[in-house]
């Protein structure tokens, strides 16, 4: 399966994300990470959507009939290589009085994680990167118990020169929000 990322950019409508979906739903493809933010224009919203997919056609079909949603002001497909992208992710770790003490040194330098959080009994640790890298450093502390684990959708940017805000409609006033 190939990993694709979909960028979304609409009007910052209600029930957008559910005519969106509604596509996905239709053509039998899961979502498999779901971001959605502001962007710099006010009004403006940018749907991040992952998915692992086997036919290429089929995704830009999907992308071709986004498009076609009224409140949808562009799209763009990508593969991994064409972007930029990282997932954040929480870890909280009980650190019990007789337990094996977290190396510290270790998640700093070597999984590059943050403590963000702690208290006498447990710490809440905060990892940002691909997928893969947030689980690497799940197994390496699996063997300590997590209480919690929690993870974000995918973030991106395209590796293009200019911003997709770029490629919105000019037709409108926008007004940037700040």
């Amino acid at each position: 399966m190939t990993q694709y990322t979909i960028c979304v950019y609409g009007e910052n409508a209600v029930g957008l994300l559910n005519k969106i979906t509604i596509l996905f739903t239709r053509r039998r493809i899961n979502i498999e990470s779901l971001t959605v933010s502001e962007t710099v224009r006010k009004g403006v919203s940018r749907f991040t959507i992952g998915i692992k997919h086997e036919k290429r056609e089929d995704v830009e079909k999907l992308v071709r009939q986004i498009r076609k949603v009224v409140e949808v002001l562009a799209v763009f497909g990508y593969l991994n290589q064409d972007i930029v992208y990282n997932e954040i992710a929480l870890f909280k770790i009980p650190t019990p009085v007789n337990a094996k003490p977290l190396d510290i040194d270790t998640i700093n330098k070597v999984y590059k994680a943050w403590v963000v959080y702690w208290e006498l009994d447990y710490v809440v640790i905060e990892k940002t990167g691909s997928e893969e890298e947030i689980f690497e450093f799940f197994r390496y502390l699996k063997p300590h118990g997590i209480t919690e684990f929690v993870r974000s959708g995918r973030v991106a940017v395209g590796k293009t020169p200019q911003g997709l805000v770029e490629y919105l409609p000019e037709e409108m006033e926008w007004e940037y929000s700040v």
